[in-house]
């Protein structure tokens, strides 16, 4: 007998102009094979499962995660719920396979085409819903890479086109080769560049959605990381700047300040965090994410906190724009952002 699932409706957002409806808030696979610590593959399809049942759609992941067995993994977890899922990877990140940190990018239209193919095979299906470039790669005409996406739509392989990090004059210039419909970019609290960079600006002007990815500032915003010591040793936080000496200390201190404001509010941190981050507009799907299902219904009760004008102007009051210490990647990870 099949088991008949009860899926909760979330609100749904529109993510660019041609037709891709998602749930407001998405899940962010990669902590559950890469970047953060241990794994517990287990536990990581159960989130999965429970996201879906609790009616998230959108599962974001990327070949270059592992690399590769993340999209293996999300492929084992919707191998019977294809239908209820959103699926978005990304291509274009290629890791060095003898020094897992050396990393370069392939925007090339063949490697374009060998990247899919061997995505819809790990992932274990017939297409992919939303295609990312992760990164711009500056050697290549962007015209040239989103060509080739442009030719996997046509055979059906992928539904919708994506871009990573990229300039809003990239970005231009690929929507003009064919619609885009999200740009994923970092936003949060604590990194506030599609603001200033102009990148949000020509999401709007264009008609494409933002997906933020790290809207909890890589865990930061939760209120719960309080010692850059308790990261595992293989915890990719440790490298990056932000979580580094003076650093820490200064927007761990910014971060305090949130707590108190969730506090007054009757959240917690990173309900607060995410909330703000919807209430930017309704053209932006954050994916926070998580390998835990209890961390998930926390983020997902983000979707029932209401910020007024005033809760808004009290966040920006102690936390702002321009209110973070450190890069939010070290030099070379800079170096891949098409800013």
């Amino acid at each position: 007998m099949n088991q008949v699932r009860q899926t909760r409706q979330l609100h749904t957002r529109a993510l660019g102009n041609q037709g891709l409806k998602v749930s407001a808030l998405g899940l962010g696979c990669m902590g559950m094979s890469d970047f953060y610590g241990e794994r517990d593959d287990a536990e990581s399809i159960a989130t999965i499962h429970h996201a879906l049942d609790l009616g998230v759609s959108l599962l974001d992941t990327a070949d270059m995660y592992g690399p590769f067995i993340n999209e293996e993994l999300v492929g084992k977890a919707i191998r019977d719920r294809r239908d209820q899922v959103v699926l978005a990877t990304k291509f274009g990140i290629v890791r060095d396979e003898t020094n897992m940190q050396v990393r370069g990018v392939n925007g090339r239209p063949e490697y374009v085409r060998a990247a899919c193919e061997a995505s819809l095979k790990r992932l274990g299906v017939e297409y992919i819903d939303l295609y990312y470039q992760h990164r711009v790669d500056l050697t290549v005409p962007i015209e040239e890479t989103v060509g080739a996406m442009a030719e996997l739509v046509q055979a059906g392989k992928v539904r919708y086109l994506g871009l990573s990090e990229a300039s809003a004059q990239t970005l231009e210039r690929a929507h003009a080769v064919h619609p885009i419909s999200a740009l994923q970019s970092e936003y949060s609290l604590w990194t506030r560049d599609p603001e200033q960079n102009g990148m949000l600006d020509a999401c709007r002007r264009l008609g494409v959605g933002l997906v933020p990815y790290s809207p909890l500032g890589r865990g930061f915003l939760t209120g719960e990381i309080t010692r850059p010591e308790d990261f595992a040793e293989d915890d990719y936080r440790r490298n990056s700047p932000r979580f580094q000496g003076e650093n820490f200390a200064r927007n761990l201190a910014l971060v305090e300040k949130v707590k108190a404001l969730a506090t007054r509010k009757a959240c917690t941190p990173a309900q607060l965090a995410l909330a703000w981050v919807l209430a930017q507009g309704d053209d932006i799907v954050p994916i926070p994410g998580t390998k835990r299902r209890k961390y998930l219904e926390q983020n997902l009760a983000a979707l029932d906190v209401t910020l007024s004008s005033t809760d808004l102007a009290d966040i920006t009051a102690v936390f702002p724009t321009d209110a973070i210490a450190g890069s939010r990647y070290p030099e070379a990870g800079m170096r891949m952002v098409n800013a």
